[in-house]
């Protein structure tokens, strides 16, 4: 078996500009590191992408993204990507740390109100027509001239800003996939979100989140499904597979997977991966 490389992890520079900053925005076609990497990375910040120009292939954990003006890429945190570019690709990154909304909003769970971050179930893109995307651009423009002359109090203003078009790229979102738009449907969902990034390796079973919540199964179904269309099981479910999914493509055994998610044997883990994509978890590695 051809050995896989180690992932690469790109980590975000706060002090590039002398004082802390834990946002920034640059042009794709200017951007070195991981913009445009062609190798297997990950990013340990929230990124959004916004293409004007170009085409190819942006594959995001194993879901592949067909890159054309107008389309706009959601990742989070410890996605593991790749770029396959065939023509030059321009346009817009903007990337953050989540402490840069927290400190503002004083809201641990804010970005978990979206529906495009921390997402398994749908797509992590969407196709903007030329009026909402020119939308999109006129915010990162404003971005884009406040970095250019920062102020004390620039932060604040670049805070705001990114406010706003993250709740105009959920509107565009929900309506792209027909899901919840409102970002207040109830905090126990949110924290479901929260807690299952952080839990979902000892924790996977419903009954383990109603427990950390205080609230009822009944409850949390209802709820999730309100927000996402899924079961708070089917959420577990998503999120697991696609964690799995993440450790087969750095070429670890069955057998290590099995024990590290809690399975009890590794037939047992290639029995619930065959069930929720219809293939092994070897015939999947041989796919990468």
């Amino acid at each position: 078996m051809a050995v896989v490389p180690k992932i690469k992890t790109y980590h975000f520079l706060p002090y590039k500009y002398g004082s802390e900053l834990l946002l920034d925005i640059g042009r794709i076609e200017t951007l070195n590191h991981y913009v445009l990497d062609s190798t297997l990375h990950q990013l340990s910040f929230y990124e959004v992408i916004f293409i004007e120009e170009g085409a190819g292939i942006f594959t995001l954990d194993e879901n592949k993204t067909l890159i054309s003006p107008g389309t706009i890429i959601f990742t989070s945190p410890g996605q593991v990507r790749c770029w396959e570019i065939e023509q030059d690709v321009r346009g817009y990154v903007l990337f953050f740390e989540k402490d840069f909304l927290h400190l503002f909003f004083s809201d641990e769970l804010f970005l978990y109100r979206f529906q495009y971050f921390h997402q398994y179930s749908r797509p992590n893109d969407m196709q903007l027509s030329e009026v909402p995307f020119v939308k999109c651009l006129e915010l990162l423009y404003a971005i884009e001239e406040e970095f250019r002359q920062l102020q004390n109090d620039s932060n604040h203003l670049i805070r705001s800003l990114l406010y706003q078009l993250l709740v105009l790229l959920n509107r565009y979102y929900a309506g792209a996939y027909n899901v919840q738009r409102d970002t207040f449907v109830h905090p126990d969902f949110y924290r479901f979100r929260s807690l299952l990034e952080k839990k979902f390796v000892n924790d996977q079973s419903v009954e383990a989140y109603t427990k950390m919540l205080n609230v009822s199964s009944g409850f949390l179904n209802k709820i999730c499904r309100q927000f996402s269309g899924l079961s708070a099981q089917q959420m577990i479910h998503y999120k697991l597979i696609s964690e799995i999914k993440k450790q087969l493509c750095q070429n670890k055994s069955s057998k290590e997977i099995s024990y590290e998610f809690g399975f009890s044997d590794p037939s047992n883990f290639n029995r619930f991966f065959k069930k929720f994509t219809g293939t092994t978890p070897q015939q999947y590695r041989k796919k990468i």
